[in-house]
């Protein structure tokens, strides 16, 4: 049956639980408002969830009903739920034992932070309390925390941001959900031409014009770097092992310290001539050395499309 119908107890019992249910995944984002909720939401979306702000908790239901019926490819949805939807806050437990009821795999993250810094940072933008009223703002504050108490109970994850950075925060979410250091980088590697210009989006650029070209090789000119003949000639040339070698044990220090600066999307250029054979195979392997410890890759090339020009 649908999330919708499973939220309505008379149509409750009339149908069996679709299967696409048992494979979506919700997250709830809650905790004290200034404790980086905000901040949270734009990980997640980051890491290829579908995140949706401030909302109604009885709405969470028919959110997922939508994205389960409608054969929609997106399978993991997060939620910022907090005080701001005002009395539908109350709702929040009734809507989370529904979801329990369907089978949908749900987590909360909660972040939380103390009396004090949560005051300054309100102080710092100038704004309110959602639960302040004509009161202080620690009134609020205090409001918030006692509504807060059970939910924070019932979390999977509970961040203390008192002492953190943004920075800190996005890395002790990636470390939470995705696992720690590399693994928390998504890395993506492309061959291009020096013919056709530099890349402007490359945070490291290699440079394998220094390997013998295929091109000069007439029975390997019409492939790629793609194909087995020319990865066999371009990997077995003379320093292109020392160079993966060199190369790959730069990148994997690179990619320890770029988990830790909350850097988690790390785009590596390689470069030849015409952008089809050498660059081509050198960013394959590379990809293929990169996954070999652990590290999510991708790789594309950008000149194969060009016909093949000295």
């Amino acid at each position: 049956m649908s999330a919708q119908s499973m939220f309505d107890p008379q149509t409750s019992d009339q149908h069996s639980t679709e299967q696409p249910l048992k494979s979506f995944e919700v997250m709830l984002i809650s905790g004290m408002s200034g404790a980086g909720r905000t901040h949270a939401a734009d990980c997640l979306e980051d890491m290829g969830w579908y995140v949706v702000d401030n909302l109604p908790p009885k709405l969470l239901v028919p959110m997922v009903d939508l994205m389960t019926s409608s054969g929609s490819s997106i399978h993991r949805l997060a939620a910022v739920i907090d005080v701001r939807s005002r009395s539908y806050f109350d709702d929040l437990n009734a809507v989370l034992g529904h979801l329990d009821d369907l089978g949908v795999s749900c987590r909360i993250i909660f972040l939380e932070a103390s009396d004090e810094v949560l005051i300054k940072r309100y102080e710092s933008v100038r704004r309110p309390h959602p639960l302040q009223g004509s009161g202080r703002l620690i009134d609020g504050v205090h409001r918030e925390r006692e509504l807060m108490d059970g939910l924070k109970d019932r979390a999977d994850i509970v961040i203390d941001t008192s002492c953190l950075t943004i920075h800190q925060l996005s890395t002790k979410l990636y470390e939470s959900l995705l696992g720690e250091g590399p693994t928390t980088v998504a890395v993506h590697i492309f061959s291009f031409g020096f013919k056709y210009g530099l890349p402007i989006d490359a945070d490291f650029v290699a440079d394998v014009r220094f390997l013998p070209n295929p091109y000069w090789v007439p029975e390997l000119r019409e492939l790629n770097g793609r194909d087995q003949p020319v990865r066999d000639y371009v990997l077995s040339s003379q320093g292109s092992q020392e160079f993966l070698d060199a190369y790959t044990k730069a990148i994997m220090a690179a990619v320890r310290g770029y988990a830790q600066e909350d850097k988690h999307f790390v785009n590596i250029a390689i470069g030849c001539t015409g952008g089809q054979h050498r660059s081509v195979a050198m960013s394959e392997e590379l990809a293929r050395r990169l996954r070999s410890n652990g590290m999510e890759v991708s790789v594309s090339a950008r000149e194969l499309p060009h016909k093949n020009k000295l």
